[in-house]
Order: C-alpha cells, then structure tokens, then sequence
C-alpha cells in the first residue's frame, strides 16, 4: 500500500505536469483536525483545470493513478442524477488499497470552491489567483439546535412511522417492516443527536451517519440502540421496534426538558399501546379493535 506521502507526491506531479491543471485543493477527513486517522481514508482530491472536456473525452488519462480495482464516475451514470452542476468526479478504489475521490471543477469555479466547504486547504495554485482561505474546521458539521417545530416533527414523524412497522409485521411483510422501521430509526438518531449536541454544547460533529456517536453517548444509551438493530426474524423486529421506542422516549424527554418544548406523552401512549395490540392481534383477525 502506497504510503499518504506516496499518494500525495502522486496527486500533486500529476498536477504539476499538466498545463491544464491550475490548482489542485483538497476537502474531507484528511483535512479535519478532529477526525481520526487510519488507513481507509479517503483523498478526497479537487483539480480546478482549463478545458474540462479534454479530460472528459480521454477516459484513459486517469491510469497514472495506478491500478484501479474499481472506479464510479456518477456523472456517467443512468442509475444516478448529476449533482455536481459542471463538474466531474472519478471514484477510484486502488489494488493497493488506497482510494482517490477526484473532482474536476472547471478554474472559473474557483471563487466558489474556496469558499463552499470550510475543510478545504489549496494544495497548489499555479496561478497565484485563488483567494486566501481560513485554516480548515469542521464547525459546519456541528450538530445544530433544534426548533420546537423540528422538534415535534422529529416526534410525529417517529410514532407516525412505527404504524407502519407494526402493520407489515402483521401482515408478515419483512422487507415493508424493515424499511420503515429504518426510516423510524432516522427519528432515533436525530433525537440522539440533539441529545449529544446538550451535552457538549453543541460544539462537535458526529461523523458522516453518526459514525462517532458512540464516542459522546452515555453507554447504557449507546448499548440500548445495539439492540435496535434487528435480526431476519419478526420477533426480533418487533423487539428492536420497542427497543427503539422506549429509546426514543428517554432521549426525547430530555431533550424536551433541557428546551421547555412540549413532548406529546399521549400520542406516544396511545401509539405504544396501538403497536402492542397489533403485536397480539391473531394473525386471521376481521378487526383491529
């Protein structure tokens, strides 16, 4: 595996030497202060050229990277709509393991790049053009306050969703249950979020899909969700499915009291009480009630 000196010499002479190439920035993990380091990240790689399409038009201009295991270009894709306007990304998983994540921006977007993402730091800049930037923070990351109205949302959006868990695992439907019972868990891991966010002033980032958050939860808190995740059988949806709601009450009162927001303990207890029912209710029933 190619060393991150290696890799970072690699990326800056395949800059130097093409004249299309007029400055070359990089964002991610590599750049965040309070990420941790290990050797699956990313070089998450930005050349800002002169003439896009020519890269374009020439897929094989990227082979002096190395060997490739794998590459996704997502503006190529059918599967995937463009997202990056008039730029262009290549995925690139290595044989030796190392992984580049390339954007071609066009130079006339360098203005806006310098100022869209608050991990950034200029690599090179041929030119001598590029504004002056800040030292890279993650502060945009943070996790921010919630609202009284995100707040209620967060806890309809929750109680509302798990019906639907409750209805596909009567109907024996494991796939419909599954995937609402994720949706179910998007309103636990917000409400998690808010909760770290008190307890450390709401001053961190928890990572991409809260990889981190077991690094600021309280233990019984973190050993809780473990079990929320579910196995192939009904039972154990219908037991990560409580799980989940008893979770999400504790976290969500305290989150309720630390704001003076409102928690809506009937609807909570008349939910909890309709899923209980749904989990007896014989499987050749006519009626609900």
């Amino acid at each position: 595996m190619r060393s991150e000196k290696e890799m970072m010499d690699m990326i800056l002479h395949v800059a130097k030497e093409d004249m299309r190439v007029r400055a070359v920035g990089m964002n991610g993990s590599r750049t965040n202060p309070n990420a941790t380091k290990d050797l699956f990240q990313d070089y998450d790689i930005v050349y800002l050229v002169s003439d896009m399409q020519s890269f374009i038009n020439d897929p094989g201009w990227i082979d002096v990277f190395g060997e490739r295991m794998i590459m996704q270009t997502p503006e190529n894709m059918a599967l995937f709509p463009p997202e990056l306007g008039g730029r262009f990304s290549y995925l690139m998983l290595f044989n030796d393991g190392n992984r580049i994540d390339l954007i071609l921006a066009p130079i006339e977007e360098k203005d806006l790049y310098c100022r869209e993402d608050k991990l950034t730091i200029i690599l090179l800049d041929k030119d001598n053009k590029l504004p002056s930037i800040p030292a890279p923070t993650d502060e945009a990351y943070w996790m921010k306050r919630p609202s009284a109205a995100f707040f209620a949302d967060c806890c309809n959006e929750f109680w509302w969703v798990s019906t639907y868990v409750a209805k596909g695992l009567w109907r024996k439907e494991m796939l419909y249950a599954q995937a609402h019972l994720n949706m179910v868990r998007n309103m636990l891991n917000q409400m998690l979020e808010w909760q770290v966010g008190i307890d450390t002033n709401f001053s961190v980032s928890i990572g991409k899909s809260g990889k981190y958050l077991d690094a600021f939860l309280p233990k019984a808190s973190w050993d809780k969700l473990l079990l929320t995740y579910a196995d192939g059988s009904y039972d154990g949806v219908w037991n990560a499915l409580f799980t989940m709601c008893e979770l999400f009450r504790e976290t969500a009162v305290f989150v309720a009291n630390t704001f003076n927001f409102q928690y809506p303990y009937q609807e909570e207890q008349a939910v909890s009480g309709f899923l209980q029912h749904v989990r007896n209710l014989p499987a050749d029933a006519a009626k609900i009630y």
